[in-house]
């Protein structure tokens, strides 16, 4: 806080400049360079958008920003949280330095997740498509002139930009329902749902990685014995969280010959598009399941 005090005055001039940037393209800050990514894609040469987390090397659940990320909100006309207790310095920023008109998007609110759930809803599909309305909605709030054009961006992205990610999605989803997988931590999650996987590995221990906490010797006991019986036929690890017992269990999978996919929480690498990221790792997902079991 006394970073965003000292930064005061500059923070000031970026919401003056902003301002003035009006009758251009609309000036968006995602936090994340997954929706940032998104947000670009839909808004075309009518919107820029800056992303705050870029880096695939971050751990966004760590994150602490700097006064050049305070300066960059200050001056957007629209900025895109994922909230959930996901980002929790993003709000801070925009409350310190309010802007008439400002637009804020958060996804926990429009998919209806309180914190305490699992924030990375990025990973759901369905989150994602109620994503791609509010985006080009708010785009069109602020800017009703350009809402024919945002409709057709909109149009272009679901039917060709995410086309190989919807039918690897469908392909997974019919191939592989039912099969037993275990992961790191909660990321997986919605897109082991969305795909028809059974995510074994208990709940508890998912959530306490993905929040930084001690799992309970009970979770880990229980994944010891899913993998010391090969009750799961894929291990799917976050590489960008990986604790001592993360490492341990992943070793453990690797020796004992079960096929590992790895996944980031954001954009990796950080030049991709989201579709881009994702499809990759759907088809890292998908070859390790056909190496299981033979489908």
């Amino acid at each position: 806080m006394r970073k965003l005090l000292l930064a005061l005055p500059m923070l000031l001039a970026a919401v003056a400049a902003g301002r003035a940037q009006a009758s251009g393209p609309i000036q968006v800050v995602a936090a994340e360079n997954f929706w940032g990514s998104i947000a670009t894609q839909l808004g075309g040469d009518r919107v820029h958008v800056t992303s705050v987390i870029t880096n695939p090397a971050t751990d966004p659940h760590d994150y602490e920003p700097s006064t050049v990320d305070a300066r960059t909100i200050a001056g957007a006309q629209m900025v895109i949280i994922n909230g959930i207790g996901y980002d929790p310095w993003a709000p801070k920023l925009i409350a310190a330095n309010p802007v008439h008109g400002r637009v804020v998007l958060t996804v926990g609110d429009l998919v209806g997740i309180k914190p305490g759930g699992n924030p990375h809803r990025w990973y759901s599909p369905t989150n994602v498509q109620q994503m791609i309305g509010a985006i080009v909605a708010d785009y069109t709030k602020l800017d009703p002139k350009d809402a024919a054009y945002f409709r057709t961006q909109r149009t272009r992205f679901e039917t060709k930009g995410l086309a190989q990610y919807k039918q690897l999605i469908a392909t997974i989803r019919r191939k592989y329902h039912g099969v037993a997988v275990g992961a790191s931590e909660s990321i997986f999650a919605p897109l082991a749902q969305a795909l028809g996987l059974n995510l074994i590995t208990p709940y508890s221990f998912l959530k306490a990685i993905s929040e930084g906490a001690e799992p309970t010797a009970a979770d880990k006991t229980t994944i010891d014995r899913q993998i010391a019986k090969k009750q799961i036929k894929v291990w799917v690890f976050n590489s960008q969280n990986s604790t001592p017992d993360v490492a341990r269990i992943t070793d453990a999978a690797r020796k004992q010959g079960i096929p590992i996919t790895t996944i980031t929480e954001t954009l990796a690498p950080a030049s991709a598009t989201f579709e881009q990221w994702q499809s990759a790792q759907l088809k890292a997902l998908a070859a390790a399941l056909h190496k299981a079991t033979g489908r």
